[in-house]
């Protein structure tokens, strides 16, 4: 379905950050591409017709987050303070993480 070889820097997953304009120059991009059945992927496609490369961050922890369950730092808001998506909580691990922030 890709005819080359590597896929082109995109952003993976869960979340990402950008601007109202260059939100607006993607819809019209996706537009003139044809649609392509990975998304983080068909983002990166349409990034590169705009000649924009994705930055990654630290915040964004698509693979999850590695706990010590004895650790009491799991139980402080501080752990939590610098991470801007994290997957892979369980719905009650979310609850928690949502009550210490």
């Amino acid at each position: 379905l890709y005819n080359k070889s590597n896929y082109p820097p995109y952003a993976g997953g869960g979340g990402f950050i950008m601007d109202g304009p260059l939100a607006k120059k993607l819809h019209k991009t996706s537009e003139m591409l044809e649609l392509y059945p990975i998304d983080d992927v068909f983002l990166g496609m349409c990034l590169e017709v705009l000649k924009v490369s994705p930055i990654g961050h630290e915040g964004f922890k698509t693979f999850g987050i590695v706990k010590n369950k004895n650790s009491k730092m799991n139980k402080e808001p501080c752990f939590f303070r610098s991470m801007l998506v994290v997957h892979k909580l369980l719905p009650p691990e979310l609850l928690q993480m949502w009550d210490l922030v």
